[in-house]
C-alpha cells in the first residue's frame, strides 16, 4: 500500500482549549482553519509524519475584550508570534484507534516537547464539491486529539490573585483538537484498510442536518503494524 498522504481540511479542522477561571469555572476559547499534513504507511503507522499551523490572531472565546488580552503580550503575544506550530516526533500505537503522538510544540516562540492522546475516528468516501459540482468521491479520515499543558512552560505567564490565594487563571491548560484529514490523491483506494468493505461504505449525507439520521457510525480500526 505505501504512504498516503493528506492534508488537514481547514474549515473542518480546529483547537479548542479550557482554562479555569476565578477559581470556579473554566473559560474556552478556539481557533478555527487549523492547516497540517499527514504522512503515514497504515502498515506500519508508528513511522507516520504530522505537522500543523494554527493562526493564533484568531482566538476566539466570544468575548471580544478578553479576546484581545489574550492576543496581547500578557498572554499570547500574537504581534511576535501569529502562529502556533506542531511537528511530530514519534508515535506509538496503543491499539487500533488510539495513539500517542509526541511533538515539539511552538507558542509564543517558545517550543517544548508535547504528547497527544489521538484517537482515529475512521475513514469514510465523501462528495468534493470544487465549482458546484461535486468532483469526489474523495477519502475523509477523522481525528480527535487531546493534551493538557502548563501555559507558564510557553511564556503565557499573565496572572492576577483573588481571595485566599486564588488565581484568575489556571496554570493547567486542557487543549482539544479536531482533525479531518483528506487523501491528497483522492483515491480511496490507496488508504482503505485491508479489511475494509467497499460496498458498506456510503457516501457524506450533505442534506440539513433536520433530514439526516441520528445514528453513529461506527469507528473504523487502523490497521496494526506486524
Amino acid at each position: 500500500m505505501g504512504v498516503t498522504r493528506w492534508f488537514f481540511e481547514p474549515g473542518h479542522t480546529g483547537a479548542e482549549f479550557r482554562a479555569r477561571h476565578m477559581m470556579v469555572t473554566y473559560v474556552r476559547g478556539q481557533v478555527k482553519n487549523v492547516r497540517g499534513s499527514l504522512e503515514v504507511d497504515p502498515a506500519d503507522p508508528e513511522k507516520a509524519r504530522v505537522e500543523a499551523v494554527a493562526d493564533a490572531t484568531q482566538v476566539y472565546t466570544g468575548q471580544e475584550q478578553r479576546d484581545a488580552h489574550l492576543r496581547s503580550a500578557d498572554f499570547f503575544d500574537c504581534e511576535a508570534h501569529p502562529e502556533w506550530t506542531f511537528s511530530g516526533t514519534g508515535v506509538h500505537q496503543a491499539s487500533a484507534t488510539e495513539f500517542e503522538v509526541t511533538g515539539d510544540l511552538t507558542i509564543r516562540g517558545t517550543t517544548r516537547p508535547v504528547t497527544f492522546d489521538v484517537t482515529y475516528l475512521g475513514q469514510w468516501d465523501t462528495p468534493w464539491w470544487e465549482d458546484g459540482r461535486d468532483a469526489g468521491p474523495r477519502r475523509r479520515a477523522g481525528f480527535i486529539a487531546t493534551t493538557r499543558l502548563n501555559r507558564q512552560d510557553f511564556g503565557v505567564s499573565w496572572n492576577d490573585v483573588v481571595d485566599r490565594g486564588g488565581v484568575v487563571v489556571s496554570d493547567m491548560v486542557d487543549v482539544t483538537v479536531d482533525v479531518e484529514a483528506v487523501l491528497e490523491e483522492g483515491r480511496p483506494d490507496e488508504a482503505r484498510p485491508e479489511d475494509d468493505h467497499p460496498e458498506d461504505i456510503q457516501p457524506e449525507d450533505d442534506r440539513p442536518e433536520d433530514n439526516q439520521s441520528t445514528g453513529d457510525r461506527p469507528e473504523e480500526a487502523w490497521p496494526q503494524a506486524d
